[in-house]
Parts: structure tokens; C-alpha cells; sequence
């Protein structure tokens, strides 16, 4: 399969594009501090999705998709502050907060099939 229809993988690129429009209308000094932190966290979902998938070892995999659940965590955090900063109106939130989700279980679901995978071809 192919990284580009890898379900969990569209779902960040989705995630990363929402959140690259809230930037870009963010105030300058709010760019530079929150702006830049839930940028980068968002935007390491998809990127450790993306190298655990290139990985050969299914171990190497595995431990970059909990780097990005990690990272999901984070972005989580910085969708609440900037909700409640209202820096982002409540449909936006709860828009990303279920993308977030989504890809959360679908995340935990894939590190699950992966790892019984491996178990299953010893």
C-alpha cells in the first residue's frame, strides 16, 4: 500500500492543513509562541506516520506511530488552549478535536494490527 492512502495518514495531512489556516491568520506575536508549538506537534503526527511506514522492522515502525500518538496528545493540548485562548471559535475546535479522535482510535487500531501481525508470523 501506498503512504498517500493510508487512512490515518490522510486524516494528519487534514489535521496539518486546518491548522495551517488558523496560523496563517494568527496575529504575529501569536505565530511565534502558540502558533509555532501546535504547528509542530500537528504536523509531527503525519511525519512520524510517515517514517514509521518507510521502517522495514516492524519494531522501528511501531515505536514511530507512538511517537505520533504522542503528538497527538500534544496537538490535543494546544487545540484547548487555543479554544479557550479564543483564538478559534467553538465549531473549529470541536471540528479538530473529532479529527483528532478519529485519528486517535484509527492510530491505536493500526499500532494494535501491526503489532499482532508480528506476533501472528512468529
Amino acid at each position: 500500500m501506498e503512504l498517500g492512502k493510508l487512512e490515518i495518514y490522510k486524516i494528519s495531512l487534514k489535521l496539518s492543513d486546518s491548522v495551517w489556516k488558523i496560523y496563517k491568520n494568527l496575529p504575529n506575536n501569536l505565530k511565534y509562541s502558540i502558533g509555532d508549538q501546535v504547528l509542530r506537534s500537528v504536523d509531527s503526527i503525519g511525519a512520524n506516520i510517515a517514517e514509521g511506514y518507510g521502517r522495514y522492522h516492524y519494531k522501528d515502525s511501531v515505536k514511530f506511530y507512538y511517537n505520533a500518538r504522542g503528538s497527538l496528545w500534544e496537538s490535543k493540548h494546544w487545540f484547548y488552549l487555543l479554544h479557550k485562548r479564543e483564538l478559534i471559535d467553538k465549531n473549529i475546535f470541536e471540528n479538530m478535536i473529532n479529527d483528532i479522535n478519529t485519528l486517535g482510535k484509527k492510530l491505536n487500531n493500526f499500532i494494535t494490527t501491526i503489532r499482532s501481525k508480528n506476533a501472528d508470523s512468529r
